[in-house]
C-alpha cells in the first residue's frame, strides 16, 4: 500500500497506486457478478450504451475480432434478449446493433450492486479523503476520456468491465 508520497508524485507513482486500486476494484466488483453474460458480452454491452445503432463490422473492430466471432457472440446476446438487431433503412446489408431495455436494466442493476460494493468501503474513508479522491478521479476521467478519443478508440468498450 501507500505509505508516503513525494510532494508532486510522478505520473509513475500515481500509475502504480491507481493500477493496485484498479485490482482492488476488479475484487469489489466480482462480488457483484456479472452473470448471465462473459466479461466480453459485458463489453458488448457497454459499447451499446454508448453507440446506440453501432454497425456489426465497427463493433467487430473495437473488439478486435472477425465479425463472424462478433456475430456470434452478438447471438448469444440477441437470444438472451440483451441486444436487438435492426436493418439499416438504407442498405438493407447493413445491421445495427442496440440495447434492449432488458440489457438496459441488466446494466443498471449490475451498476447499483457495484456501486453499493464502492459506498462500502467509501464510507470507512473520511469525508476530506472522499473529495480528495472524487475531485482526482474527475480530473483522470477527463484526461482519460480525451486521450480515448485523440486516438480514435471507444471509451467504454475498450476494457473489460
Amino acid at each position: 500500500m501507500v505509505t508516503s508520497f513525494s510532494p508532486r508524485p510522478e505520473p509513475y507513482e500515481v500509475a502504480r497506486v491507481t493500477s493496485t486500486a484498479a485490482e482492488l476494484l476488479e475484487v469489489l466488483w466480482g462480488r457483484a457478478s456479472t452473470a448471465p453474460v462473459s466479461a466480453s458480452q459485458l463489453r458488448v454491452l457497454l459499447i451499446l450504451e454508448h453507440d446506440p445503432g453501432i454497425k456489426l463490422r465497427t463493433l467487430a473492430d473495437l473488439l478486435a475480432s472477425t465479425p463472424p466471432s462478433t456475430s456470434r457472440l452478438c447471438d448469444r446476446l440477441q437470444a438472451a434478449g440483451f441486444i436487438e438487431r435492426m436493418g439499416s433503412p438504407a442498405d438493407r446489408r447493413e445491421v445495427r446493433l442496440h440495447l434492449s431495455s432488458h440489457g438496459s436494466a441488466f446494466l443498471a442493476d449490475l451498476r447499483a450492486r457495484r456501486e453499493k460494493a464502492l459506498q462500502t468501503v467509501l464510507e470507512q474513508m473520511p469525508a476530506a479523503k472522499r473529495i480528495a479522491l472524487l475531485e482526482g478521479l474527475e480530473a483522470f476521467c477527463t484526461a482519460a476520456d480525451a486521450q480515448i478519443h485523440d486516438h480514435g478508440v471507444q471509451g467504454p468498450g475498450s476494457r473489460t468491465a
